[in-house]
């Protein structure tokens, strides 16, 4: 009864909801900046009857949306943030709308529709059904830059759920066991004394010439830490003219491994790197924590449910048109052929029809849902939204974003995501199994938030 009814609910609406991703796309914002996006959607799930807090904890753009009472619980983890420099015209051809405008290059406009639609769906089902449960939309900021569910959940978010439902636009359909990584991003900015570099130079203090000395310290860091930390920086600041000491210069990092102590560790050893080159120069340092996630905490009995549901989910039939939208993608792009000899699809296939199989390969990406997978059991799966080899953060994926492709991949997650929810409703050993996993793996450490309390909310 639950299942027939949402999913009636989610096909009866979903001419709207494909077009409020479209507009979601057409209106590309930046992370902690998704006005128009979060007040569209909270709009949307208050007309349904969902009682929405639009500015949750404080965050201007982060919605919490609550329907229901009672055991199960469960969170949809909604995102709404397009990446810089993006902008592209739903063509087989590079075409930005905007040179240098912000685009949905990571689909996150099907993202927060994705988990609307299933919301909305899973609603008239508590509803029409007369059934104990809570559904709750999580409507979560600056996914891209790995901060809004840090910052919503050091303001106590994700605390009074029982567990938690991500789902994420991708090239297959798949459930994975593997993990993610947690990170630590910071600046480093040196403050030096200028001089002119020819005339007077025993007068200055290189700001650069700290930003380099410390560069060279991590690089020789790499030797001695564990295979799974990552270390990755740019200069964004080198000075003018190089005639001119440069008296202030800045280094960002991103830090990352499989676990968080990991992270913590090298971290940690990264700023005595910074010290060491500040007092090698004699230039001041200050550091610029900027924020943080935790490694993704995989959940085996929601991942095996996720898989069985999303297999016995008919999934999207390509039109001619769709599979010659995705050819003509793939025919510029070398990581079609990538994707092929890694298996992840078949030769001569441009978009995704089956489910792959469970992997465990780790995913050195991070996303900032490992917090909440610290706070609750999470599950995460992804469906196919774009040609089979488009390049992660691409102008393909915009123009998939924008297209059907993306469109019926969104509409077959949510179906997925009601799927989900219904062998919760009908099975409860099912969450119990998965709290009872989640207990084993958190093993009684307490989620402490990456982000410190003295680190401003970024708007």
């Amino acid at each position: 009864m639950f299942k027939e009814v949402a999913l009636n609910y989610l096909n009866e609406k979903r001419d709207e909801l494909i077009k409020v991703s479209k507009e979601i796309w057409a209106n590309p914002e930046l992370g902690h900046k998704e006005h128009f996006a979060s007040k569209r959607i909270a709009e949307i799930l208050e007309s349904e009857g969902f009682d929405v807090e639009l500015g949750y904890v404080n965050i201007p753009t982060a919605i919490k949306a609550t329907y229901g009472s009672g055991s199960p619980a469960i969170g949809l983890l909604g995102e709404y943030d397009a990446l810089p420099g993006l902008s592209q015209k739903v063509s087989t051809t590079e075409e930005p709308i905007i040179q240098g405008a912000p685009g949905h290059g990571c689909g996150h406009n099907l993202l927060g529709v994705c988990k609307l639609a299933a919301a909305i769906a899973i609603k008239e089902g508590i509803k029409q059904g007369d059934l104990k449960g809570t559904i709750v939309f999580y409507g979560c900021p600056a996914e891209e830059q790995l901060t809004g569910k840090p910052f919503m959940a050091r303001g106590g978010a994700f605390r009074d759920i029982d567990m938690a439902i991500s789902w994420h636009p991708a090239s297959y359909n798949i459930a994975s066991y593997a993990s993610k990584t947690a990170l630590n991003s910071a600046k480093f900015h040196f403050k030096g004394k200028t001089a002119h570099a020819a005339l007077d130079p025993q007068n200055g203090r290189s700001a650069l010439s700290a930003v380099e000395l410390m560069n060279v310290g991590a690089n020789y860091l790499r030797e001695h830490v564990t295979d799974d930390v990552r270390i990755h920086y740019v200069i964004t600041d080198g000075g003018g003219a190089p005639n001119v000491v440069p008296d202030k210069a800045t280094v960002f990092y991103f830090v990352r491994a499989l676990t968080r102590e990991a992270v913590v560790d090298t971290y940690n050893r990264l700023v005595k790197i910074a010290e060491g080159a500040a007092m090698m120069t004699e230039t001041q340092l200050e550091v610029e924590l900027l924020g943080g996630c935790y490694n993704y905490l995989v959940n085996k009995v929601l991942v095996d449910l996720s898989h069985k549901v999303m297999t016995e989910t008919k999934r999207p039939e390509w039109t001619e048109e769709e599979l010659e939208f995705a050819k003509e993608l793939n025919s510029k792009t070398d990581n079609y052929q990538k994707t092929i000899k890694a298996g992840y699809a078949k030769d001569g296939e441009h978009l995704a029809t089956d489910v792959l199989p469970i992997d465990e390969k780790p995913r050195y990406a991070s996303n900032d849902t490992g917090d909440v997978s610290h706070i609750v059991p999470t599950c995460m799966f992804m469906t196919a939204t774009q040609n089979i080899g488009a390049p992660g953060h691409s102008w393909q994926v915009v123009a998939c974003a924008g297209h059907s492709i993306g469109q019926k991949g969104m509409m077959y997650g949510a179906e997925c995501i009601v799927g989900i929810v219904d062998e919760i409703f009908k099975d409860p050993t099912i969450l119990k199994k998965a709290k009872e996993e989640f207990a084993e793996k958190i093993n009684g450490k307490e989620y402490i938030c990456p982000i410190p309390d003295d680190v401003p909310l970024p708007y």
